[in-house]
């Protein structure tokens, strides 16, 4: 009989952690390859770890409720073959001895970066989060559990909880928006807001909470710069604390912390250039206008501009692959990428971002990449991501114009070396050149930039780069059939 590890899973550069929800099998049951062993939630997915192999679980080394670091065992296999008794098992290779922290991608800024793979080591912040329990005080005499009657309360929910004195009775009354019915930071922020001002039960939007405090606290750092990966992020809704100055503070969540981490980390580690491009999209957008109604009858997918980019950008890539490496982490290697994941940033309903890869974009068609794009973004929305669907990205996208701005300076996702930000697509008045001559017309214009690691990626390379994807975002073929 052979044993095998069963570690945590690495659920993307910006998780470190992840909490046990529950146990689906027990100690002594048979498990076939790819049954589901347990469930995990971090802040950004929920998710269900396989069985890599089929056997008996022999040994649980972690209960519910507790927060486990990536990378390490949770449980013991047995099986019966000769299987070796160190692979880590769970869908993801265990998390490097320090893995540093991206948060996804961004909309419009590079993604709340989640840590890659092979980056370097994560920083120290990462591992404060434990589970926390409030005192007596804080919840008028209960202490509030992470699991009551089968409902689970996050570190950060429980942490609120404490802050803002929310009794383990309001905790129960509150109907959770997320998987399993439980109560997420928003839900949780929504009812203290509506109570706050008098109200029941949490109305549908509400803003940050506020507490009193007796002294003035010192003022809150400047906003990490968005950037690629974890995926980069609107502010949050955080608790906010009034102070005699009339000031507010803005106490981070974990996921701010983290995604603070990982820019400064970013910038630490690469010295970042960026360079700009403006390029006319008149061709693609009209195209994509025109077949959007044909395209959504006929394969049943909303055709938005994403995939048009995605598939210029893994041209470029195909044209220039010593963008598509890693800097390995003693900084005098180069990992040239066999694959081309391209990250792209999207938004979470808590105003959080992250970054879903497209693995091997570069085997896809247009349908294929339209489909991945809305599978992705639909799943990440939904809360249904799981955590190969965040791993293993080697370049990043970034949509900035989705907030209606012309360019932007994205921080790299690391271990990636470069991240495209795509502008928003404007009318302008431009030259084109006709048969008869210059003329001055309304053209569709998009100014695009890319940050590039200096250490490896140099002007000539960047620039070369970026100006290929305009170039075939320009020459987009107009007449092509769906």
């Amino acid at each position: 009989m052979a044993k095998v590890e069963l570690v945590m899973p690495k659920m993307g550069e910006s998780i470190m952690e992840a909490t046990i929800l529950n146990w689906v099998k027990n100690v002594g049951d048979k498990i076939e390859e790819d049954e589901t062993i347990l469930e995990i939630a971090t802040d950004k997915v929920d998710s269900e770890i396989p069985s890599p192999v089929d056997g008996v679980l022999v040994e649980i080394l972690h209960q519910v409720n507790d927060v486990v670091p990536v990378g390490q065992v949770i449980a013991i296999l047995e099986t019966e073959g000769a299987v070796a008794e160190t692979p880590a098992v769970a869908q993801s290779a265990p998390a490097p001895a320090a893995a540093p922290t991206p948060v996804e991608a961004t909309p419009a800024v590079a993604p709340v970066a989640t840590p890659q793979p092979e980056v370097a080591a994560a920083p120290a912040a990462v591992k404060e989060s434990v589970p926390y329990v409030p005192s007596p005080a804080a919840s008028n005499g209960a202490k509030i559990p992470t699991n009551n009657n089968g409902k689970f309360y996050s570190p950060l929910v429980r942490s609120i909880s404490k802050a803002e004195n929310v009794s383990l009775a309001e905790l129960e009354s509150i109907n959770g928006s997320g998987k399993g019915g439980r109560v997420t930071k928003k839900d949780l922020l929504n009812y203290i807001s509506n109570r706050n001002n008098g109200g029941g039960m949490p109305a549908a939007a509400a803003p940050a909470v506020v507490a009193a405090v007796s002294t003035p606290a010192a003022q809150p750092a400047p906003a990490a710069t968005p950037s690629a990966p974890v995926q980069k992020a609107a502010p949050v809704a955080n608790t906010e604390v009034s102070t005699s100055g009339g000031h507010e503070i803005i106490e981070m969540d974990r996921m701010r912390k983290l995604i603070a981490d990982h820019m400064v980390m970013s910038k630490k580690t690469s010295p970042h250039v960026t360079s700009f491009v403006e390029a006319d999209v008149t061709n693609l957008v009209n195209w994509r206008n025109s077949v959007k109604g044909e395209f959504k009858e006929k394969y049943g997918e909303k055709i938005t501009f994403t995939p048009i980019f995605i598939e210029a950008v893994v041209r470029a890539i195909q044209d220039f692959p010593m963008v598509n490496v890693s800097v390995d982490p003693s900084g005098t290697k180069i990992i040239k990428k066999k694959n081309i994941n391209i990250g792209m940033a999207t938004a979470l309903p808590s105003g959080n971002l992250i970054v879903p890869v497209i693995k091997n974009a570069n085997g896809f068609n247009m349908v294929g990449l339209t489909q991945q794009v809305n599978g992705l973004a639909n799943k990440a929305r939904n809360n249904k991501l799981k955590p190969e669907d965040i791993q293993d990205g080697t370049f990043t996208v970034t949509n900035v114009g989705t907030f209606g701005n012309v360019m932007g300076t994205p921080i790299i996702n690391q271990p990636q070396v470069a991240i495209l930000a795509l502008g928003a697509i404007r009318k302008k008045p431009a030259v084109i050149e006709t048969e008869s001559g210059d003329a001055i017309a309304i053209r569709q214009m998009m100014f695009m930039s890319l940050s590039y690691d200096h250490r490896v990626v140099d002007g000539f390379l960047g620039g070369s780069f970026l100006k290929r994807v305009a170039d075939y975002l320009e020459a987009f073929d107009k007449s092509q059939t769906i």
